[in-house]
């Protein structure tokens, strides 16, 4: 398997989670592990590109057509289950982890009891992503951009003073690419994993009896209730949590509610 994963926790049941971009998935989910670690064991994956995890081969060779698509993540996954006897298990994700849990979602609902997504990534796709990765011009653009962040940053503060965009957009912008390791991070995640696309109706009619939980925050300035919409419309309203939380602390917020949830 090329995914590493930490194993954490020591409850009976089984807990997958998928990280957010720039994280592992230590660091996104270490408060699972202190809240939830009786009720689960926890394998939280560092997805392709991050932490111990290197590329789509098992190393640091990357293209342009080094893509994850749905049936490559279906293959890796049932390994994955196949190695560690587990039969059922529940999900949890955070922010671009949410392309995973969708996939995984979709093809594996029968063995899934609960999905925990919060602010997920792939229930809908801002324009801006698929013009920086859907097209070999665009692409290259968008490389270079992330090679020359002072611009971006430089505009973005423009924006900023004239009320366009909020200024915890430019501190995340300016942590995420404060290095060329974490600029090449985030080049190749946008490319590879830009074809986990869905059709968030046709998964939510087709779940075998998974029950799917939301948690958004509410001073989330990178994912906001908008952009979950097709989601959370089709939710029962005890599934859908608007959080007093950004992005930051959002993960933590949810871990306390699905205390309550699976407790």
């Amino acid at each position: 398997m090329n995914l590493h994963y930490h194993r954490l926790g020591h409850g009976p049941k089984i807990l997958l989670t998928f990280h957010g971009i720039g994280q592992t998935g230590l660091t996104c989910f270490k408060s699972f592990s202190e809240l939830l670690g009786d009720h689960y064991t926890i394998y939280a994956f560092d997805l392709f590109f991050h932490g111990q995890s290197k590329g789509l081969h098992g190393n640091d060779d990357f293209s342009d057509q080094d893509i994850v698509t749905k049936t490559f993540w279906s293959k890796l996954i049932s390994e994955f289950l196949e190695e560690n006897q587990i039969d059922r298990f529940d999900i949890a994700a955070f922010s671009m982890g949410g392309r995973f849990a969708l996939a995984t979602l979709e093809e594996f609902s029968p063995k899934i009891d609960n999905a925990f997504l919060i602010a997920p990534d792939g229930v809908s796709e801002h324009p801006l992503y698929t013009l920086a990765s859907r097209f070999w011009p665009t692409r290259k653009l968008f490389h270079w951009v992330l090679q020359n962040p002072d611009i971006l940053i430089k505009s973005a503060l423009l924006f900023e003073k004239v009320g366009l965009i909020h200024k915890s957009l430019i501190r995340f912008t300016q942590f995420m690419l404060a290095d060329p390791q974490q600029q090449e991070i985030i080049y190749r995640s946008w490319l590879a994993f830009r074809m986990l696309k869905f059709d968030i109706s046709a998964i939510y009619k087709k779940l075998d009896g998974t029950k799917v939980y939301l948690f958004i925050g509410k001073y989330d300035k990178l994912l906001k209730a908008k952009d979950v919409k097709k989601l959370s419309v089709l939710l029962p309203e005890e599934q859908y949590f608007l959080l007093p939380a950004g992005h930051g602390n959002l993960v933590e917020k949810a871990a306390d509610i699905i205390l309550q949830i699976v407790s």
